[in-house]
């Protein structure tokens, strides 16, 4: 097929949430949209996930964009017809340390703190220890593996054309070469995530990306009632821009590395998110590296199980599946930039894509290629 056949005004490189957000822009423009992808449906980052779109914990430039996904998010789960829930995020405090922290950000407005009788109401802890918490008002929670699936399908029915399994070899102006032939467009989207340093090497170079994989699990659990939120912990408190950026949060990193090195080691995230079907996704670790080792501890498995079982009033829980997610991560909590041959390279930086990732793109697409706002009410 030659060039003229299939020239396009935009064309997206990656089908992760944030080129999924970059072709709903466009067609929500009118605009013709081909996303290419080496792989046949989204099998990154978007999908192995927890599902939690944590709006209220972010600050700065983050919570800008994490707002404006709020929105979309919101109009693609009802236009496209995935499970989603305005549950909010519940954060468990068994420290006085984390109770500082909560009482600073919710000064800020948008949390609300929780008395430790309420947070059992709400989620199925033990009682032995738990101080209180707080609920995060304005987050969401969607089940990453249908979730953009239904996205997919939803951007094809307005028109968008996926080709999988097709890979990008080079980047032209008005023009990208693929493994199934060239495609000429007026405007390029790369969102390729960490694999940035395959396709534009200098770019991921220039923003020091590398990659951070992560250990997470999914586990069958008997909980007394449903998990009505996802869950925090005091780990969480130190990762999240508008926690972990208070003063109060030096003195909760400082014990809680002294008291659990092992943990600290992990770099653990300790947060849970129970999907519809009543199984709980447990996580996460964190380690960084260019090309991080594929193969994954069991200490950190081990780790997860044993706080799970001594925060939940709950037996053992029964593992049904272990993996490894893998995210680009950089100095900066964003990748934004116009490169030498026109294409505007975009990615999360910090693992908060499901988050943040809509309104990056939307937001960037806009001010890049001098779009007017899509029209109110235009799904």
């Amino acid at each position: 097929m030659s060039a003229s056949m299939n020239s396009v005004d935009l064309v997206v490189v990656g089908s992760g949430i944030v080129g999924l957000g970059a072709a709903y822009a466009a067609v929500r423009r009118g605009l013709r949209v081909i996303v290419v992808d080496r792989t046949d449906a989204p099998a990154g980052a978007t999908i192995r996930n927890f599902g939690h779109l944590c709006i209220g914990a972010q600050g700065g430039d983050a919570r800008r964009y994490a707002d404006a996904s709020r929105d979309l998010w919101l109009r693609l789960s009802r236009d496209a017809g995935f499970w989603l829930r305005e549950s909010g995020t519940l954060v468990a405090a068994r420290h006085d340390d984390e109770i500082a922290v909560l009482e600073a950000a919710a000064r800020q407005g948008g949390i609300r703190m929780l008395e430790a009788e309420e947070l059992l109401r709400l989620a199925p802890l033990r009682r032995d220890g738990l101080l209180g918490g707080a609920h995060i008002e304005t987050d969401l929670q969607t089940d990453p593996r249908t979730a953009a699936a239904a996205i997919v399908r939803h951007l094809q029915a307005r028109g968008v054309e996926f080709r999988f399994r097709t890979g990008v070899t080079a980047l032209g102006a008005g023009r990208v070469e693929t493994t199934r032939g060239p495609i000429a467009c007026e405007n390029v989207v790369v969102a390729v995530n960490h694999d940035i340093d395959q396709l534009l090497p200098e770019v991921a170079e220039r923003h020091g990306v590398v990659r951070c994989a992560l250990d997470m699990m999914r586990a069958a659990v008997t909980f007394r009632h449903p998990l009505s939120a996802p869950l925090l912990t005091g780990w969480s408190l130190v990762r999240y821009g508008r926690f972990a950026d208070g003063p109060e949060a030096i003195a909760l990193r400082e014990r809680l590395h002294a008291e659990r090195p092992d943990l600290a080691a992990l770099d653990l995230n300790q947060m849970y998110t129970q999907l519809p079907d009543g199984t709980l996704i447990i996580g996460d670790s964190h380690a960084t590296a260019t090309t991080p080792a594929p193969f994954q501890p069991e200490a950190a498995f081990a780790a997860f199980l044993a706080e799970a079982e001594a925060l939940f009033d709950m037996p053992a829980p029964r593992v049904l599946e272990r993996w490894q997610g893998v995210y680009a991560k950089g100095p900066q909590e964003f990748l934004i930039e116009r490169g030498d041959e026109g294409a505007l390279v975009l990615a999360a930086t910090t693992g908060i894509g499901m988050t943040t990732g809509l309104g990056l793109a939307e937001e960037n697409l806009t001010a890049a290629f001098g779009w007017a706002p899509a029209m109110e009410g235009t799904s």
